[in-house]
């Protein structure tokens, strides 16, 4: 079992290869430690959309490319209610593992394709690009710094190199 990633394109303006961006946010997240059961949804949206969303949630006017949202800092834990004192009598099963929601990634493939017009890419690419950066983020990486914004767009760089299949020229 891999890490679940559910995926919905939700808009019209942009061509969106849903199974390219699942087998790559499920890649990046394998590579950086994420176990099954694990569960991420991953939303291509229109520019309403995302504005009304980054409004909503981060108080910030207008569209931007890429939103992340975590859900859980770490899975609920198991055992006995109330007080997880274990899994039960002596020698039964232990209870699975619950699974870990992760999050959503939120992507506007229009806001995408400005994107890649000014960073000299395909709409495809810059998209995947957005698809590991929401990743990340899901995981806690952040860029609020120089230091910080410089590790996280290499192992950008890194997992796009690995996992994902660049678009034809």
């Amino acid at each position: 079992m891999s890490v679940e990633v559910f995926a919905a394109d939700e808009q019209d303006a942009q061509e969106v290869d849903l199974d390219r961006y699942v087998r790559l946010a499920r890649a990046a997240l394998e590579a950086e430690g994420v176990r099954s059961p694990a569960e991420v949804s991953l939303l291509f949206v229109d520019v309403d959309a995302i504005a009304n969303l980054n409004e909503r949630f981060l108080g910030k006017s207008g569209p931007t490319d890429v939103l992340s949202f975590p859900l859980e800092d770490d899975p609920a834990p198991s055992g006995r209610s109330p007080d997880s004192g274990g899994g039960g009598p002596l020698g039964a099963e232990p209870l699975d593992e619950p699974e870990l929601l992760l999050g959503d990634i939120v992507i506007c493939p229009e806001i995408a394709v400005a994107n890649a017009a000014r960073h000299e890419v395909s709409p495809a690419d810059e998209m995947a690009l957005l698809v590991v950066h929401g990743a990340l983020h899901l995981l806690g990486w952040d860029h609020m710094i120089e230091a910080e914004a410089e590790r996280m767009e290499a192992r950008e760089r890194e997992l796009l190199g690995r996992f994902d299949r660049p678009a034809a020229s």
